[in-house]
């Protein structure tokens, strides 16, 4: 068997890290945009690209490295308040780390690096930097990983050179020793010691004797320490701050050489950890006296209770482990009907230990769906992405807002959510947001919203996309799709069913084509992949007031609670969140609005009847629903309708099994499952067959008049 290169390891883990800076540094870039002003913001920008720069640098990835380090310069002018954080600028930042984002990406997948655009950043993160520093930045080194154990400090000053004497120095001694975890954050020794050199007069001195054998060294393990003599005319806390990106991360104390009081910071030394034997004890630096006995100060960290344990563990894993959630569930009811058919009393043995295993089922399979599930907030970040970009190529002032960026939703949905979403956001930008002539005109504010929103609502997780633009100009969807021949030039529809005229295949309401739109595709490729989620989309616009679009998704893809019903002796499931209660219908509780259209009365209202036999062509229209069982199902905007079914025969938990597309995708199907005994039953989108069934019956004010 193979062992793990610890170098790939290694390297994974720094990408992995990178995702995580991106993601903070997004973060923060995003509160300054809200207008805050905060000195510990531009502080955790500048900390990530840094992380990442140092990071790239062990790894020899020099393209990342050079545009982090003009990046990370840019953001240390704003630190020490040589430059003030205008509009203009702080959109550079988002197209550098929108550009820093695509330089990790290229790295970790081994593509071609975006060397234009790459370039066309730098120039004007150039304006903004002094001629010294472009210079400086000519001459960036770096130092690969691999060859920590041949140590060396290029293009350093010279450390024997004679200090200026003209203003006060202090003098430091400073011993560095590295923790195995600085270097898996993606830090280096280097840049640190290269800047206590550019403070002043430095002596380095690198302490090799806790090398091993060959046999015996383990990459992993840093083995290399240093002392640092430093005469200098900075303050002590400039010399504290050159560690404080490895704070906690190495053994490391500060003393005076002046007077012999300590002035600095320690942690507690790796050497003081492992006892070098007497005959390796380390000499002193110099042949001069060493500093009289010191006070020292511990820097304080985080205790380690206070920080999360995080294992990264292959989606593959995970998706392996709730397929086998899923064949537990599927046994368990299979178990379960055996023992029922055996005739066993209730409260025996075997039954009271099935609810107990019952209920360690479901116990399990609610922990495996919370380890899949994650926040939408890495997701949405993206969308503020393809805002700017979006706005930018079409010349527009857009702002997007987010709410909700902690709904978790199954890993699963996010990965395939991504592209149906980013087609939505630019429809936004492109067609649903005026020009700013035109919003001026219709008294809007310069700059336009494109809203997006998460939330659990009803069991499912609802994702809306919304802009305050125009909204939808139906006469002009309506004549585009004559035009085209979507639709016969005589039809009659209603202002939903124009909407829904966006979704079909070719339709595009550009005029002309560009590098977002026009091209007959977007929409319906949008509502493809949302289906095949297993969820659906609709859409409410009101004319100069802008236009939403709502996704409605299950809340995993993965196992579901369900009524299994029994239709024309077909048995299917319907999720349970939907079923708001269940209803015997009567001759008192019936009424029929016009032929073939029944409502039933429900606490004082009428409610829209539906036979689901019929909806699905299991069978004819009957005469009379008298004596029928019905379902009230409750949809996510609120409305509500009632089904009818042959027979309600159980609740419980059932596996869903995705259709291929050797499948038709009939409407109304969500997926299928396998019941206890065996028998393979299909699962319902009850949303859905009511949408269909809609459209044949009394239209909506007549119904609201027989309500009154």
């Amino acid at each position: 068997m193979t062992s793990p290169d610890p170098m790939a390891e290694i390297r994974a883990s720094f990408f992995i890290e990178c995702e995580e800076l991106l993601e903070a540094m997004q973060d923060e870039l995003q509160v300054m945009d809200d207008g805050a002003d905060d000195t510990e913001t531009i502080n955790i920008v500048f900390r990530a690209v840094h992380s990442i720069k140092g990071g790239a640098g062990a790894f020899g990835l020099e393209p990342l490295v050079r545009f982090a380090h003009r990046y990370e310069t840019v953001l240390d002018q704003v630190r020490s308040g040589h430059l003030t954080v205008e509009p203009d600028l702080l959109k550079l930042f988002f197209r550098a780390a929108d550009h820093l984002s695509d330089l990790v990406r290229a790295c970790r997948d081994e593509l071609d690096m975006p060397d234009a655009e790459g370039q066309a950043i730098l120039t004007e993160l150039n304006k903004h930097v002094t001629e010294d520093e472009t210079e400086a930045d000519e001459e960036i080194d770096f130092q690969p990983l691999g060859l920590a154990l041949d140590f060396d400090l290029p293009d350093l000053p010279d450390l024997d050179a004679t200090p200026d004497n003209s203003s006060p120095q202090s003098g430091f001694r400073i011993t560095f020793a590295p923790e195995p975890e600085m270097f898996e954050t993606g830090n280096d020794a280097v840049p640190i010691l290269r800047a206590l050199c550019d403070m002043g007069d430095c002596k380095v001195t690198c302490h090799t004797e806790k090398i091993p054998t060959l046999v015996e060294l383990a990459p992993e393990t840093p083995y290399l320490w240093w002392t640092i003599d430093l005469h200098t005319q900075a303050h002590k806390d400039e010399v504290t701050s050159v560690f404080e990106f490895v704070e906690g991360l190495c053994s490391l104390t500060i003393s005076s050489l002046n007077d012999g009081m300590t002035t600095g910071e320690t942690l507690p030394s790796l050497l003081e950890l492992e006892t070098p034997a007497p005959d390796s004890e380390l000499l002193p630096i110099t042949e001069e006296p060493l500093a009289p006995p010191i006070v020292e100060r511990k820097v304080s960290t985080p205790p380690p209770t206070a920080a999360k344990s995080v294992v990264r563990v292959d989606l593959d894993r995970i998706e392996r482990l709730v397929n086998l959630v899923g064949e537990l569930v599927i046994n368990q009811a299979m178990l379960a009907q055996s023992l029922e058919s055996s005739g066993l009393s209730p409260h025996s043995d075997a039954m009271n230990g099935l609810e107990e295993f019952q209920r360690l089922t479901r116990d399990i399979q609610d922990s495996v769906m919370m380890i899949r599930a994650q926040p939408v907030k890495s997701l949405f970040q993206r969308m503020s992405r393809i805002v700017r970009e979006a706005s930018a190529a079409v010349g527009k002032d857009v702002r997007l807002i987010t709410e909700g960026e902690t709904t978790e939703v199954d890993k699963t949905v996010i990965e395939r959510l991504a592209d149906p979403l980013t087609h939505m956001i630019r429809n936004a930008v492109d067609h649903g947001l005026e020009n700013t002539q035109d919003r001026a005109a219709a008294g809007k504010p310069a700059e336009g919203q494109v809203r997006l929103t998460a939330a659990h609502r009803s069991g499912r997780v609802i994702i809306e996309v919304s802009d305050d633009g125009g909204g939808i100009d139906r006469p002009s969807v309506m004549q585009i799709a004559i035009d085209k021949g979507l639709i016969p030039a005589d039809s009659a529809l209603s202002e939903s069913e124009i909407d829904n005229l966006l979704f079909l295949p070719g339709f595009s309401t550009a005029g002309t084509v560009s590098d977002l739109s026009g091209r007959g595709v977007g929409m319906d490729v949008v509502r493809t992949s949302i289906q095949s989620l297993g969820g659906r989309i609709s859409i409410s616009s009101n004319r100069g007031e802008g236009t939403t679009f709502s996704i409605s998704l299950p809340l995993t893809l993965a196992v579901l609670d369900g009524m299994v019903v029994k239709v024309a002796d077909e048995t299917l499931v319907l999720p349970l969140n939907v079923v708001a209660e269940t209803l015997t219908l009567s001759a008192e509780n019936l009424d029929e609005i016009q032929p073939g259209f029944n409502v039933v009365r429900v606490r004082g209202g009428f409610v829209p009847l539906f036979d689901l036999g019929l909806q699905l062509g299991y069978r004819e229209r009957r005469d009379s629903y008298v004596d029928s069982a019905a379902l009230l199902i409750t949809q996510e905007d609120g409305t509500r309708a009632a089904l009818i079914v042959d027979e309600i025969q159980d609740q419980r938990q059932v596996v869903i099994k995705g259709l291929d597309d050797g499948f038709y995708r009939a409407p109304g199907i969500a997926a299928a499952t396998i019941l206890g005994d065996g028998q393979i039953a299909l699962i319902l989108d009850p949303s859905d067959i009511i949408a269909q069934a809609s459209t044949d019956i009394m239209p909506a004010p007549a119904l609201q008049k027989q309500e009154a």
